[in-house]
């Protein structure tokens, strides 16, 4: 390359691999590249009508993405194609295993669902937050000259099943594991999906189980075409963190699905469409919050049997896992830091964690098919009891106290949701959630709450968690009944408490790039 450019300046200006590729030979000649990084192009993921976007995204420096952004929404470029880009350029660049990589990949998708939520106008904040945490964590780790994802062939393995792959991944043969499951998804998505669900479900654990449901999802955002690209992340994933040492011996979860499988002979079954009324979704959800995992895991096999759908199961598990955000003392005073304050519960606490996972093994068994869709909700009912059994000093009862809610005295909607931006102003979790209890209470708007909650998941920094988080809790308080719902916001109210006080990088720019008064 000629002197004074480095190979990042240029492909920040000229869009990268687009214009090279368009160059082709003449690039060398014209001396913009060398024969080496010529035939390095070759080797790297090409993502079509997206890789400009995914190029600029990868390349721009983060002090002018913002400006670029906004530059490129005025053009016309939709909110949409962004999101879509920067995940594929998240997948390419991190592949599933970075910590703040595979975070920022997870937000993607629920700040652009939270966008068609904001005021008109401020729609692209959410959006230009993780746009901005997604290119300033692939600079960090050097941009393109480290990307973990490169083309593989797809041509189908002879054998190739969930068997094989699993085994792969155990034996952490990256590479044979992605030729399984690019082969299985030459001829259809559907299979690798079902043929990854196996190894991902064998180690509960909520970024193994968060991240295959958000590329899963991404497909609705930028094709089905780049559906194995961004299920190759979660494969890394599982193979990177997996237990070091394993065996061909089935792992404690594998074993308790298999034997519930035959217990209750649920090879044979489907889900039914049994009426399940409010109170038995409240007993099951208790009982998910007081016994072992195992026992947890036979309690939704039971209910399988007895005919109970996928949707009220999802329920009761998702019921569960709020329950422990609401009984969480927060983190304790010998590991607080500046972002994560003693009895804060955002971030990685044991409430947002199991509400995550929760969430995402009710989503991954309505898009699984054949016995992951039982194998999942088995697994989301055993993580939970197994979170809540695993974490320290949990209260024996959870908020809001009737002392909070003594102290809710105002009850018109307008008062109540002054009272709840002033205590999430003042950091009072306690008191949020009385004030969320009591506006379940008067019938005030959910789609009010949400907006004032919305605002401050998008303010502040949330320590990776707040985006995803707060869709978890749309998502679940919208396929709850009624009765029952108001508990997930709840337990909102009381993270969107704790992580105020640390704004968003890049917030205060954004607003005013799109002109947002206040």
């Amino acid at each position: 390359m000629k002197s004074g450019h480095s190979r990042r300046n240029f492909l920040s200006y000229v869009g990268c691999g687009s214009f090279l590729a368009t160059l082709g030979t003449h690039a060398i000649d014209m001396g913009f590249v060398s024969q080496a990084f010529a035939e390095d192009l070759d080797t790297r993921l090409d993502f079509g009508d997206f890789e400009p976007l995914v190029c600029a995204l990868q390349e721009t420096p983060s002090e002018r993405l913002q400006p670029w952004v906004v530059a490129q929404m005025r053009n016309g470029v939709e909110l949409k194609k962004l999101i879509g880009a920067a995940a594929l350029a998240n997948a390419r660049t991190f592949g599933g295993e970075d910590y703040i990589g595979f975070h920022t990949f997870m937000a993607l998708g629920p700040a652009l669902k939270m966008s068609r939520l904001m005021p008109e106008g401020t729609e692209a904040l959410p959006v230009l937050k993780v746009l901005l945490r997604n290119t300033m964590r692939i600079q960090d780790v050097g941009g393109r000259e480290n990307e973990v994802l490169r083309p593989i062939d797809s041509g189908l393995p002879d054998g190739a099943d969930s068997r094989r792959l699993k085994q792969a991944v155990y034996d952490k043969n990256v590479s044979q594991a992605e030729q399984l499951l690019a082969g299985l998804m030459s001829h259809d998505a559907q299979a690798g999906l079902d043929s990854l669900l196996p190894a991902v479900q064998d180690h509960a654990e909520v970024h193994r189980t968060v991240l295959p449901y958000r590329a899963w999802e991404m497909q609705d955002i930028v094709g089905t075409k780049h559906a194995l690209t961004l299920l190759r992340q979660s494969l890394h994933y599982c193979a990177r963190f997996s237990p070091a040492a394993q065996t061909n011996e089935s792992t404690e979860q594998a074993a308790l699905v298999a034997a519930l499988f035959d217990e209750f002979a649920l090879e044979a079954r489907t889900f039914g469409e049994r009426e399940i009324d409010d109170a038995s979704v409240q007993s099951l959800s208790d009982t998910l919050s007081r016994v072992t995992a195992t026992d947890a895991a036979r309690a939704v096999a039971q209910a399988i049997a007895d005919g109970w759908s996928l949707s009220a199961i999802g329920e009761a598990i998702s019921l569960a896992a709020s329950l422990l955000v609401l009984r969480d003392p927060g983190r304790l005073p010998q590991y607080e830091d500046k972002l994560k304050l003693a009895g804060c519960v955002h971030g990685d606490s044991t409430g947002v964690h199991a509400s995550d996972a929760a969430n995402a093994w009710r989503h991954l068994a309505t898009v699984a098919s054949g016995r992951n869709q039982a194998a999942c909700l088995l697994i989301g009912a055993w993580q939970v009891a197994r979170d809540r059994l695993s974490a320290p000093h949990l209260m024996s009862e959870p908020l809001p106290s009737r002392y909070q809610l003594d102290r809710v005295t105002s009850l018109g909607p307008d008062q109540l949701l002054a009272q709840l931006e002033d205590a999430i102003q003042a950091r009072q979790q306690a008191l949020a959630t009385a004030i969320v209890a009591r506006c379940g209470e008067q019938q005030v708007s959910s789609d009010r709450l949400f907006e004032t909650l919305l605002k401050f998941a998008v303010s502040e920094d949330g320590a990776l968690h707040a985006e995803k988080y707060f869709q978890t809790v749309y998502d679940d308080f919208h396929s709850t009944r009624a009765s029952l719902r108001w508990r997930h916001l709840m337990s909102l109210a009381r993270v969107t408490a704790s992580e105020y006080g640390t704004p968003a990088a890049g917030q205060e720019e954004a607003r005013h790039l799109l002109r947002i008064d206040g």
